[in-house]
């Protein structure tokens, strides 16, 4: 079935304004006035005052299945990433069993087809069973329908320096890159927030900015050393900022990701004790907050990520030393960008794009995503109206969990609509097509 569509009078990420035709999955035409024989058979959606982007990518999202659908399945969470604005997102190895096989990853990717809300890519794990000793099946997994290029132990830092250095060259034989977790183990035993006034004050163990800037250290003179690319994730620290923007002037081939909470949220969230304010890596300092948002401005961290990280029910609403780490953000983080980054005027709409679809794709070697609005490509597109704000309602997500810490916030910007593959899967923000492999 053909599906033709003509988006007027929205403007594009540049601020230029212009009709935009799709139809049969590709953009046909970008023009001010569009004229083609299409327009008389499109379904015309009128997206005055709205932003016209490319569709947004994440390389950071928990789906949990296989192993965990109590949490989240690879269709509830194509559906949380589609009413976020995302045609993209990639799936950590965490699962059970570990994505650390062919077999698993082309699983995931399988479930992410039948979906048909969104690309799902795999990240495959980099050692058997998130272990850390042995590496896991990097070159089967590349060579796999999913065609796996990021490999990462998500939550687990890959600590022995010499499994590191060994994955990092492993990987270079098909342009991969591994995606560290930075977290000294031995610093963070039994950690439950970030070390400082706070956490004294709570009487909780404190976790320290120098556990996560010791592994951001250690990994960028490994890289450099081997010549190999290197991502981090979740960056949290004001000294890991300096540490990454220290690397990149040495010429060294590390890129970095900041998640939207960590631009948001403080380490004084935990004196409610609510333990939806828990997470890995901890919520940090309003200085950390500060030196995040610069790193993203300046491109020092390249892009933003979301950690969507769904929990059942009683594995968060329990006490903060029982409460399993981890948030929900696909469905927010869009709006927290803008409300952070756009609407403080420390970068434009444009920058928005290169942080949330043009880099994302390029490091994850997504190429039919992260593309500017241009005829002849294929629709990823997402459109937003920033002028628009809405209230975040955790019994609303399209997760099947709850965990989100903007519950009852008000924020800017609403997903109007989003294209997939040129197909409508959100329209006047509401899911107008549902996966079935439930």
């Amino acid at each position: 079935m053909t599906h033709t569509y003509l988006l007027a009078g929205g403007t594009l990420a540049d601020g230029k304004k212009a009709d935009v035709l799709i139809s049969d999955g590709v953009i046909i035409e970008v023009a001010s006035s569009i004229s083609h024989a299409l327009v008389a058979s499109a379904q015309k959606i009128d997206v005055q005052g709205c932003k016209v982007l490319p569709g947004l990518v994440d390389l950071h999202t928990h789906l949990r299945e296989p192993g965990k659908e109590e949490s989240e399945t690879v269709a509830s969470g194509s559906r949380a990433a589609a009413k976020g604005g995302f045609t993209a997102v990639s799936a950590m190895a965490n699962t059970f069993p570990v994505a650390d096989t062919a077999g698993v990853v082309e699983q995931v990717y399988r479930l992410g087809q039948a979906s048909g809300l969104c690309d799902v890519f795999p990240i495959g794990a980099v050692t058997q069973g998130l272990a850390g000793k042995k590496l896991a099946e990097l070159g089967a997994m590349a060579q796999s329908a999913a065609r796996v290029r990021v490999f990462s132990d998500d939550g687990n830092c890959v600590f022995d320096p010499m499994v590191m250095r060994r994955a990092l060259e492993y990987v270079k034989q098909f342009n991969g890159v591994i995606a560290q977790h930075a977290q000294e183990p031995t610093l963070t035993q039994g950690s439950q927030m970030n070390e400082g006034f706070v956490s004294s004050q709570l009487g909780l163990k404190g976790w320290p900015a120098v556990a996560e800037e010791a592994i951001i250290a250690r990994d960028v003179l490994l890289a450099d050393h081997v010549k190999s690319r290197l991502h981090i994730c979740h960056v949290t620290t004001a000294g890991g900022v300096e540490i990454i923007r220290w690397a990149k002037a040495r010429g060294i081939n590390v890129t970095a990701e900041v998640t939207p909470h960590h631009l948001l949220l403080t380490d004084e969230m935990a004196t409610s004790y609510n333990p939806v304010f828990k997470v890995n890596p901890p919520l940090r300092t309003q200085t950390d907050v500060m030196a995040l948002r610069e790193g993203l401005a300046d491109g020092t961290i390249d892009i933003v990520a979301t950690d969507h990280a769904p929990h059942p029910t009683e594995d968060k609403e329990c006490e903060w030393q029982n409460a399993a780490f981890g948030m929900i953000g696909l469905e927010t983080a869009l709006s927290i960008v803008q409300k952070t980054m756009i609407d403080s005027s420390m970068i434009s709409w444009e920058t928005l794009v290169q942080r949330m679809s043009i880099t994302p794709a390029r490091i994850g070697g997504y190429e039919d995503h992260g593309k500017a609005i241009a005829a002849g490509l294929t629709a990823h597109i997402t459109v937003i109206d920033p002028t628009k704000s809405w209230r975040v309602d955790r019994d609303l997500v399209a997760s099947r969990s709850r965990n989100t810490p903007f519950h009852g916030m008000e924020l800017p910007g609403v997903v109007v609509a989003t294209f997939f593959r040129g197909v409508a899967t959100v329209l006047n923000s509401q899911l107008v097509a549902v996966a079935t492999n439930e």
